[in-house]
């Protein structure tokens, strides 16, 4: 029983020495890592931002409709095309506009005779009213004779003035013709880029219904809404960064109005920021950047950043030089470095560079 006892112990022994020699072994068979640059993490300053996003939208965008009722007769644009002010973009049928006018023509011609008769009649009214008028004083008529030249020189002078409102009336109808007519041929209001076509040749123009869409591109515009705990802190013409995520670009942007009223529901005020670029475009996506003021934050480079699958983590590296893979989570971006939100402290070292020679495990010469 002894002796089985000693064997027992012996083999615990022997096997226990078999662990730590494979432990050790484990140890220093390590792979080295090499062609890496590591670094220790710090806290640093950087500006804070309230974001919050929007559309990109032109800051002039015309609804270009008709005013006068009529068949398309011709579109001579597309979208896409520029067009600059006072450009003819579609004419609409215009051949009862046309005898409009021409009616008003006559009419207006018509009037100016009417006109010219009456004062042809004044004028002979005031000859004879001062014939009339040296005879009564040499009492060669008599008083109702005179009366009725007086009569006779007031309804003349009516009459006139009434030739003359008449012909200020078929004037005005004349021009309402021409103006009428006009409306047929539609014009760019502004320069700009047509981007919106919803009418063909041949279809019914109704006054009041868009019939192409144009937009200046020179500026743009977003509006977005901003919590109310900023309310009383931004003013007119403050600098803004705006993020066009579709595009890769940072730009400046202004605030150009601010509203002052909150909204109930959602606890935020609405911002116009106008921003200018080549390549925008009404409805992009874009992030606003509205400065609050400085914190401290831990930003490492973002070549730093590895991720496997829906993992997001860098290769740390302990007081012994061991690597290994370490879960974070990242914030903003500040000029090409990330935020880490979690996940790293101060003090804490990492690989910046040659992450593509690390491997998780090995070993690292501090």
């Amino acid at each position: 029983m002894k002796r089985l006892a000693a064997i027992i112990a012996f083999t615990l022994l022997l096997f226990g020495c078999r662990d730590k020699v494979n432990r050790e072994k484990t140890d220093i068979e390590r792979p080295m890592v090499t062609g890496v640059v590591v670094i220790k993490v710090h806290p640093s300053q950087v500006d804070s931002y309230y974001e919050t996003s929007g559309t990109v939208m032109a800051k002039t965008i015309s609804a270009i409709s008709s005013r006068v009722m009529g068949t398309v007769t011709s579109i001579n644009v597309k979208e896409g095309d520029r067009v600059s002010k006072g450009q003819l973009l579609l004419t609409i049928d215009d051949r009862d506009l046309i005898q409009r006018m021409k009616t008003a023509e006559e009419g207006y011609r018509e009037s100016l005779k009417a006109l010219e008769a009456a004062k042809e009649n004044r004028s002979l009214m005031y000859i004879t009213y001062k014939r009339y008028r040296d005879l009564y004083d040499e009492k060669a008529i008599s008083e109702q004779e005179m009366d009725e030249i007086k009569t006779k020189k007031r309804v003349s002078d009516i009459e006139y003035q009434r030739a003359r409102a008449m012909a200020k009336g078929a004037e005005a109808a004349l021009l309402e013709a021409k103006i009428n007519l006009g409306f047929a041929n539609i014009t760019a209001p502004i320069s700009g880029v047509i981007t919106e076509k919803k009418i063909e040749v041949g279809s019914m123009a109704v006054p009041g219904t868009p019939l192409l869409t144009l937009e200046d591109g020179s500026s743009f515009r977003m509006e977005v809404n901003i919590g109310e705990r900023l309310s009383g802190r931004l003013n007119v013409g403050m600098p803004v960064d705006v993020i066009i995520d579709s595009m890769g670009k940072q730009i400046k942007g202004e605030v150009s109005e601010i509203v002052p009223a909150v909204d109930p529901v959602s606890r935020t005020f609405l911002i116009k920021v106008d921003i200018k670029g080549e390549s925008l475009r009404t409805g992009l996506y874009g992030r606003v950047l509205v400065p609050e003021g400085k914190r401290q934050a831990i930003l490492i480079p973002k070549e730093s950043v590895i991720e496997k699958g829906q993992l997001v983590g860098v290769y740390a590296v302990d007081d012994k030089g061991i690597i290994t893979y370490r879960l974070i989570k990242t914030g903003k971006t500040y000029n090409g470095k990330v935020e880490v939100l979690s996940g790293l402290s101060d003090g804490d070292r990492i690989v910046v560079d040659g992450v593509e020679n690390v491997v998780d495990g090995g070993i690292v010469k501090l």
